[in-house]
């Protein structure tokens, strides 16, 4: 028995000082399937929400959205454990009211969306450095110099024409990274709670506070519903259904398969898909700094999943808008 507890210590130590074969970011097929559609989904939303927030604020339709979905998962949530509640309302208020409302803040005031897409990446290498100086998380130089490259990747975006005509989008959607980062921290804490309750939960004590910052942030704002044609009830609809129920479904089937850290590389391919659909559908017109700013971003991303995955690391959950 000591022999083989010796073994078992080797082979750990030996996982530790090597990197992950190329097998260990292999995904079958048939989930590739669902990670196209998870990123079909994702990347849908930021040109479907572009276009309702054109009619309904930003404030509002993140409280719509949140409403249909805390209606439709309200019979399926489950009681945290005892002395989870704080901390399953911090998750709520961070990544419900904070991330969310100001991620479509950021979007209504963004000239594009490639770069409210791309940024919003930020969040893993946000969450990396808060999980290191809260939870004393340790990584070593590779990862740092992938956390290094993905701030600087926003810092040369920044100067994007594209973006510089907005730099309050850009601010927004970095403090609303800042916030979806914070949130996947504190949810490392939560037990006993699947996705299913924990997005019932965050949508359910979310919808009153944004309804109470759109009533004192945007004046006119219900007047504003009551105009809103079927573009701006079909992105909300599209957000709670599309986006959330069938795209986070999907990505929990997949981590349940899947180490997050195998599966966050493919997932990149969703911003890619908003930059496409920009083009396409936005008449973005990305300049060299936004693709080279942008490829900085997703390559961090990247680098820090692939040195998560060789370390047994836990990545944060990915997120859409």
């Amino acid at each position: 028995m000591g022999s083989a507890f010796g073994n078992d210590v080797k082979k750990r130590q030996a996982s530790t000082h090597h990197p992950a074969p190329i097998d260990e970011f292999f995904v079958p097929i048939r989930d590739l399937a669902l990670v196209l559609v998870i990123c079909l989904a994702w990347s849908g939303n930021f040109l479907t929400s572009a276009f309702a927030l054109q009619e309904i604020p930003p404030l509002l339709f993140t409280a719509i959205r949140l409403s249909m979905l805390a209606i439709i998962l309200a019979a399926f949530v489950k009681r945290p454990a005892r002395g989870q509640w704080p901390l399953l309302i911090a998750v709520a208020l961070c990544v419900g009211v904070l991330h969310f409302g100001l991620s479509f803040w950021a979007l209504h005031l963004a000239g594009d969306l490639s770069s409210p897409a791309i940024v919003m990446q930020s969040y893993v290498p946000m969450a990396a450095v808060l999980a290191w100086w809260f939870l004393g998380e340790r990584f070593g130089w590779r990862t740092g110099f992938a956390i290094a490259l993905s701030f600087a990747g926003v810092l040369v975006l920044g100067f994007d024409p594209l973006v510089l005509d907005r730099p309050v989008s850009l601010v927004l959607m970095l403090v609303s990274a800042l916030f979806l980062a914070i949130g996947t921290v504190l949810m490392r804490r939560l037990t006993g709670l699947n996705v299913v309750s924990q997005q019932g939960w965050t949508a359910i004590f979310s919808v009153l506070p944004l309804l109470v910052l759109s009533a004192l942030l945007e004046p006119g704002s219900f007047a504003a519903l009551r105009d809103a044609s079927w573009i701006g009830w079909g992105g909300a609809l599209y957000a709670a259904l599309v986006a959330s129920l069938l795209g986070h479904g999907l990505y929990y089937v997949l981590v349940q398969r899947h180490p997050v850290a195998r599966v966050t590389p493919y997932l990149l391919l969703t911003p890619m898909l908003a930059i496409v659909l920009g083009i396409v559908f936005w008449g973005d017109h990305p300049g060299p700094k936004l693709w080279i700013g942008g490829a900085m971003v997703l390559g961090g991303v990247l680098l820090i999943a692939m040195r998560a995955l060789a370390k047994t690391r836990p990545m944060p959950n990915a997120e859409e808008c």
